[in-house]
């Protein structure tokens, strides 16, 4: 199966929600799948952003994924503008899709907020370029958190639309969503999804120190009572720490509640600063290292583009006949 899925450079680093909810997923898939992976940073600038620090932080994103365990002998790896019929499928897309549906975007109303002075048309069409960016390549499945489920809704609707217009040319790809992990909490604010927007001591970089994870940890936002109890409703804050315990610790929500029965809040939180601290230090290390190797994270880079570049272009052959457009 071809799975694919894109994620963007800018930002802090990757934190542990982003692992869980799709990373994670990506290196599994690898294995048996046909997993393409890009850097998405044309949508990036949908929001102003330096130049400079742009490709710098391109380059750190590549290696972050790769740190986590993306091995580009198995995985298509580029990025988004190395690929320019990203941005010519997306053109042609708009041609199908009502302004009205773009401004419904869940997406686009927070990010309006967060940047009212920034309001631009690229904000409004993100969904349609992310819609090329999965239908240039004809996935079958599509590794999303819960919030991108409107947007993947989307890129299967334009779909169905240009093949009924044009014929036959778009596969509707499915959604894959984790059971569990998808949405990990703010450690500040159990209430909401962490969020790389957020200030740092709501959420753990998967890069963090040993120091910052544990202080982190211990800083985060429990609930009324002493009991242990997994209750997402009731005790958001102890649910998110005891639902960490058990992905990182590879066992069941329960048995994560059996082990900190009668323990108390201070207990779990040690335990989980430290289990986290122990299963992020690799990470830390890896990136460290390809950091240091740009030219051989820029071959690789290239390689990807390559490979990404074929299937692209082919896609587009088939879609500038079908739209009528004339071949030079």
């Amino acid at each position: 199966m071809r799975i694919l899925s894109g994620i963007q450079p800018t930002g802090p680093s990757y934190h542990i929600g982003n692992y869980l909810g799709a990373i994670r997923q990506w290196v599994d898939m690898q294995q048996e799948h046909e997993l393409i992976v890009f850097i998405a940073d044309l949508h990036a600038i949908t929001v102003p952003q330096s130049p400079g620090f742009l490709s710098r932080a391109t380059m750190e994103k590549t290696s972050e994924l790769l740190a986590l365990g993306i091995d580009p002998e198995r995985t298509t790896l580029f990025v988004q503008s190395h690929i320019q019929e990203h941005a010519e499928l997306a053109w042609i897309l708009s041609t199908l899709t009502p302004v009205g549906e773009l401004e419904r975007m869940t997406q686009f109303k927070d990010k309006a907020k967060k940047h009212a002075q920034h309001i631009n048309a690229g904000l409004l069409n993100y969904p349609v370029l992310q819609a090329a960016d999965i239908l240039l390549y004809k996935p079958e499945g599509v590794p999303i958190g819960k919030d991108q489920v409107q947007h993947l809704e989307l890129s299967r609707t334009l779909a169905r639309k240009f093949n009924n217009t044009y014929g036959e040319t778009f596969l509707e790809p499915r959604a894959i969503v984790p059971k569990e992990g998808g949405k990990i909490l703010s450690l500040q604010d159990p209430k909401k999804k962490m969020s790389k927007s957020d200030p740092a001591d709501t959420q753990i970089s998967l890069f963090d120190t040993e120091e910052q994870i544990k202080k982190k940890v211990k800083k985060a936002v429990t609930d009324m009572g002493s009991e242990i109890t997994y209750s997402p409703s009731e005790k958001p804050g102890i649910s998110n720490l005891l639902l960490l315990f058990s992905l990182f610790g590879n066992g069941s929500v329960k048995e994560a509640e059996e082990h900190f029965k009668n323990k108390g809040y201070a207990k779990l939180k040690k335990e989980v600063g430290d289990l986290l601290a122990e299963k992020l230090a690799p990470f830390r290390e890896r990136k460290a290292t390809f950091l240091k190797r740009e030219v051989y994270v820029r071959e690789i880079l290239t390689r990807g583009a390559k490979q990404a570049r074929f299937i692209a272009s082919s896609t587009m052959q088939d879609v500038r006949e079908k739209v009528g457009l004339l071949l030079p």
